[in-house]
């Protein structure tokens, strides 16, 4: 089954002077049909530049695109802005509906290994091959231009996983309430049992900060001139204890001399109002890395 190059438009709005359009189409690695949302902005006689932006828990592709406001600083400074789904769907897809944390809306932006999820839930090859492509049947050249990627909460994990594992692929990463360690938290652990198996080096594969730690001397990878990382965590967000721990990743980067930036936000919990807050920052970030436009 191939994917069908002419992804089909189901709803289309102006914003910001430009086109946010959620767009249909088959895809060859999930085996079912998926939708994302593709943001083209204005011409402003600047470099465009790309942004995939991965969301969390629950979501689909419309969390990001309707409630964030991103419209206004992807419009400013040039950028396309592409927000998939965050799991297959459909009726013939896999599911647990007892769980909000495995399955339909759960991805985790892993290639899964075990059945029943392993003939759908192929979320990282989905981002890295099928929707590239897609894009690129909307868009001619696309894939030539300087690329980011953002997520947050589970899609913040899938951001830093796709970043780290793929040097030269993306030029900046950044995330909002990122999973960083899932390997060691409930929420990592109960979906990477479920699709990966029981194999710690299967599971690493998808662990930020065990990827963190192939850096430095020890491994010969150097760290300077890899992809920097700016994350924003809320202190008041619930899930910050047990399921987040931004600092472990944080740690683990100073100990190889990885560029990472994290910033503890007073007060802020895990929400879009959150994200919407410290959004502009992540665009200046990425633009910065992109185009050189401004840093924050």
């Amino acid at each position: 089954m191939e994917t069908v190059l002419n992804p089909t438009v189901v709803s289309a709005a102006r914003s910001y002077g430009g086109w946010q359009r959620v767009y249909e189409h088959r895809s060859a690695v999930l085996d079912c049909s998926m939708r994302f949302g593709l943001y083209e902005p204005p011409e402003l006689g600047k470099p465009r530049w790309v942004l995939y932006w991965l969301s969390g828990l629950t979501c689909t592709e419309q969390n990001f695109i309707t409630k964030s406001g991103f419209q206004r600083w992807a419009a400013e400074l040039g950028a396309i802005v592409v927000a998939p789904d965050t799991s297959p769907r459909g009726d013939r897809v896999a599911d647990d509906p007892d769980r909000w944390d495995l399955g339909q809306g759960a991805g985790f932006y892993v290639n899964a290994t075990e059945e029943p999820w392993a003939r759908h839930y192929r979320m990282y090859d989905y981002v890295l091959q099928d929707l590239p492509s897609a894009i690129a049947s909307i868009l001619p050249g696309v894939g030539e231009l300087p690329t980011a990627i953002a997520g947050h909460s589970m899609g913040g994990l899938g951001a830093l996983v796709l970043g780290l594992r793929n040097p030269g692929r993306y030029r900046s990463i950044s995330a909002f309430s990122p999973i960083v360690n899932p390997s060691q938290v409930p929420w990592g652990q109960g979906a990477f049992g479920h699709y990966l198996g029981s194999k710690y080096d299967a599971w690493r594969a998808y662990d930020p900060t065990a990827l963190i730690q192939d850096y430095g001397p020890r491994t010969g990878r150097d760290p300077q001139g890899e992809p920097p990382i700016l994350i924003d965590q809320g202190t008041a967000d619930g899930f910050l204890g047990q399921q987040l721990q931004p600092e472990v990743f944080r740690d683990a980067c100073q100990a190889v001399g990885y560029p990472v930036t994290l910033r503890l936000q007073p007060d802020y919990d895990h929400s879009y109002y959150f994200v919407a807050t410290f959004l502009g920052d992540h665009f200046a970030h990425h633009a910065a890395h992109c185009t050189g436009d401004r840093a924050i």
